[in-house]
């Protein structure tokens, strides 16, 4: 056997060594990679507040827009129907941006949040929680003097009362459609006074009841009208 032999098998001994080690590089690599690194962040909302409408919801929003609501209690004051509802959603860049901004500006949440006043009515106890993948913070109140925080709770509020009109529309398309004229009445006065956020996430049930002929035609004017309104962003 010649040198150059000699040297050509050592050069493949040493490839089939390196293959081997191959699967221990990666193993080693992906063991050291922060495993958090493509979570988006996210914010959280909820409020409980026993004997109103509802008596509990939560809306989760991720960094990339993508939102999660729910709640339970009855359809509405006047009614006895009990009802648990929950629903996804993409919020727009502008109230999901909005969202995260405050959330910097009340420094994530951490600290003193609630005011400490005892006077103060109760209106119901509120928790925010912010989670990335260096943060895990969160706070309850009542009230807070934090400007910041006050437009947050305003903004997810706005946001909430939409879900709560999607909530009740699409219970009463299915089980009671006379309903349907009045609430479409207060949705579209409450988005005509600034009061509703984001209304293209009830866009489907929306959609809906325009095209179901069974519906009347007024009703089915209002649903239309109510899509092709821009509910500003509140809290700002």
């Amino acid at each position: 056997m010649t040198v150059r032999d000699l040297r050509n098998v050592n050069n493949v001994t040493i490839r089939i060594r390196s293959l081997h080690l191959w699967p221990l590089v990666v193993f080693v690599l992906l063991s050291v990679a922060p495993s958090t690194a493509a979570d988006p962040a996210s914010i959280t909302f909820s409020l409980d507040f026993p004997n109103s409408s509802p008596e509990h919801y939560s809306i989760a929003v991720q960094s990339d827009g993508h939102a999660h609501y729910e709640s339970s209690g009855k359809i509405s004051a006047e009614s006895d129907v009990r009802d648990d509802y929950q629903t996804d959603f993409t919020l727009s860049d502008a109230t999901r941006a909005r969202i995260f901004e405050l959330a910097v500006q009340a420094h994530y949440f951490s600290g003193k949040v609630d005011s400490g006043n005892k006077k103060l009515a109760f209106t119901g106890a509120k928790k925010l929680v912010y989670k990335d993948g260096r943060r895990n913070s969160s706070a309850d109140y009542n009230y807070s003097q934090q400007p910041a925080v006050q437009q947050l709770t305003t903004l997810f509020q706005s946001v909430a009362a939409t879900m709560e009109f999607g909530r009740r529309l699409t219970y009463f398309h299915r089980y009671q459609k006379l309903a349907l004229d009045d609430e479409l009445k207060r949705m579209e006065d409450q988005a005509k006074r600034g009061d509703l956020a984001d209304l293209q996430a009830v866009s489907p049930v929306l959609k809906e009841i325009y095209e179901d002929t069974s519906v009347i035609n007024v009703v089915r004017a209002r649903a239309q009208r109510i899509m092709g309104m821009q509910a500003l962003p509140s809290g700002k």
